[in-house]
């Protein structure tokens, strides 16, 4: 840790996003002296804390982004980013495919480890070795399109891999292949009770989704389109019960998508969705 004067007694730094202090001497402080919490190097360090943790938020909904949708991803980008420390944490061991020609080549996907723009990506292959990605541009997948996924996610444990990106370890909900067990599956998490709107609307938005006219939303951007996933979990005051309805799938401007038509990452993700507010739900005690 670097550390700031502050005072002519105390020197303040920071440690894991908070700010902390110690003596001249060098002794720690279990709290910040009241005498520095209105010191201008108090207030500089809090405010690159807040700095910080907003950048760390931005990185990773990009790099979500760039995950969800499965979209190219120029490699020297990831090059470029490489060196900000909220970036690496977040990148590295994702699982990148090296893109040529729109098409992605699988067996030779890798755990990143590093980036650099003259060297190309540096990973460490599906047979456990070092090797270099050396395309313009790779695909960082959703898992749900990763053949032998299982098999990835017991190769990653075995390495002891713990990613910033929550990829290989995402849950993932597979489309059924008939239509009668789809409709089954948007059911599936319909019926979650609620004491209280706000509570369903809170787990909503705490998740990551929108709420637009008593809708939980998650859009997908897939196969050349939106694809849009809701909930609906009430509208009116806020403190009256409320109860979820089951999953469906438009498009942009409404239109509903037959489910056969609903593409595989669309699909998991708005069954992430409808399960995650279900997870919220009031739950009875047996017995009463």
């Amino acid at each position: 840790m670097g550390w700031v004067p502050a005072g002519a007694d105390y020197e303040v730094s920071v440690d894991r996003g908070k700010v902390v202090a110690r003596t001249v001497r060098g002794k720690p402080l279990k709290s910040m002296p009241k005498a520095l919490k209105d010191h201008e190097a108090v207030i500089g360090l809090r405010q690159l804390v807040e700095w910080l943790g907003r950048h760390e938020a931005s990185c990773r909904a990009e790099a979500e982004l760039w995950m969800i949708r499965s979209l190219p991803v120029p490699a020297a980008v990831i090059a470029q980013v490489w060196a900000d420390d909220a970036w690496r944490a977040l990148l590295r061991d994702a699982v990148v495919v090296p893109v040529t020609g729109g098409a992605w080549d699988v067996a030779a996907a890798g755990l990143l480890r590093d980036a650099d723009e003259a060297k190309g990506l540096g990973v460490v292959d599906l047979d456990g070795e070092s090797a270099r990605i050396t395309a313009e541009t790779v695909a960082i997948p959703h898992p749900v399109l990763l053949p032998d996924l299982d098999d990835l996610r017991e190769f990653a444990a075995d390495l002891g891999v713990q990613q910033g990106l929550v990829q290989l370890f995402r849950e993932v909900w597979r489309k059924p292949a008939t239509e009668a067990d789809q409709r089954r599956e948007l059911r599936r998490y319909a019926g979650a009770r609620f004491k209280e709107l706000r509570h369903a609307q809170s787990r909503a938005t705490s998740a990551g989704y929108r709420v637009q006219g008593g809708t939980a939303v998650c859009r997908v951007w897939e196969a050349g389109r939106t694809i849009v996933a809701s909930v609906w979990i009430g509208d009116g005051e806020p403190s009256y019960e409320t109860e979820t309805f089951e999953l469906t799938f438009t498009d942009a401007g409404g239109q509903a998508i037959a489910t056969g038509d609903v593409p595989p990452v669309a699909w998991s993700e708005g069954m992430r969705m409808a399960a995650t507010l279900y997870a919220g739900r009031v739950v009875e005690e047996e017995g009463r």
